[in-house]
């Protein structure tokens, strides 16, 4: 199959006439990934309390998934996982920067291998395009490097940079639909 085929979308004419909302949405965005970046130890610790409050959440409603399941052998499947949950949940809501500095080491080795293994797989596959994955991989192992080698500092502000940078990225994807919008 060498022809792509094209996905028609419609767009409907409320989203082309509300172009306005989205540009403001995708600037406003790109404002909150910057000062994310700048203020990356505040981004970090507003990040994790999220993260811990929303795991209090699920393990709110594992145990309630725990209860509407009765006598059910998932039972102590959903009470295994609410303790899980609530814990973690716990523990990210009071120690912030405690569990940013243990997020931040996974994240460092999930990056080593993530980089190490893109790299070495593009190299004995050969896909068409193999020369930017090996890129990425490349990029992505110098990424783990060097948020390992600052560890545990680095768990003060990867996090807050990570995100900082998903929300600018996403900001822009917003601010590129709307300028679309308004061509139409």
């Amino acid at each position: 199959m060498n022809e792509i085929d094209v996905l028609m979308v419609k767009i409907p004419p409320e989203m082309i006439q509300n172009w306005g909302w989205f540009l403001a949405l995708g600037i406003g965005l790109v404002l909150l990934g910057i000062a994310a970046v700048f203020r990356s130890v505040k981004a970090t610790v507003v990040s994790m309390s999220f993260l811990g409050w929303l795991l209090l959440i699920a393990a709110g409603i594992e145990i309630v998934q725990a209860f509407l399941v009765g006598k059910w052998a998932g039972l102590f499947l959903h009470l295994l996982a609410a303790v899980l949950f609530g814990v973690t949940g716990v523990l990210f809501v009071r120690r912030p920067m405690i569990s940013a500095e243990v997020a931040t080491l996974f994240m460092a080795m999930f990056f080593l291998m993530s980089g190490l293994y893109q790299l070495v797989s593009s190299l004995v596959i050969h896909l068409p395009g193999w020369g930017w994955y090996a890129l990425n991989g490349i990029i992505t192992f110098v990424l783990g490097v060097f948020v390992l080698v600052q560890w545990p500092l680095s768990g003060l502000w990867a996090i807050g940079v990570f995100v900082g940078i998903d929300l600018i990225f996403f900001g822009w994807a917003w601010v590129a639909l709307a300028l679309n919008l308004h061509k139409m």
